[in-house]
């Protein structure tokens, strides 16, 4: 699946409102859908960077053999699901917000894994 249909294909999550694959070590978006007033997914994507950053460097130092699976921030109105791509990917990943009255967070976690397994960049 190409990214402009991954994205298209995590826009379709319930409660999604902005979906981005990002780059970490740049902290460059290399594509968005969705946003708006309130989620600039530009802001958004360059900040998750930092998170995904944080965990990447505390996993090194604890010298843990395990990767990130997901990472989830859970705001008053909003999840926002952060999924690191597989090795395969570089440093990508993907920055998923929903809103949380809409959203059912297990079943849009499962979904983000299977729009990942198929995603080419």
């Amino acid at each position: 699946m190409n990214l402009e249909t991954a994205l298209k294909e995590a826009m379709s999550i319930e409660g999604a409102l902005g979906v981005a694959v990002v780059d970490y070590e740049s902290g460059m978006s290399l594509g968005t859908l969705g946003g708006g007033q309130g989620l600039d997914l530009e802001v958004a994507a360059a900040g998750n960077t930092e998170i995904v950053r944080a965990k990447v460097r505390t996993l090194a130092t604890l010298d843990m053999d395990d990767a990130i699976e997901d990472i989830l921030i859970t705001l008053g109105k909003q999840y926002h699901l952060i999924r690191p791509l597989m090795s395969s990917h570089g440093s990508l990943f993907l920055y998923l917000a929903l809103d949380r009255g809409r959203a059912n967070l297990a079943l849009a976690r499962h979904n983000l894994k299977k729009v990942e397994a198929v995603l080419e960049v």
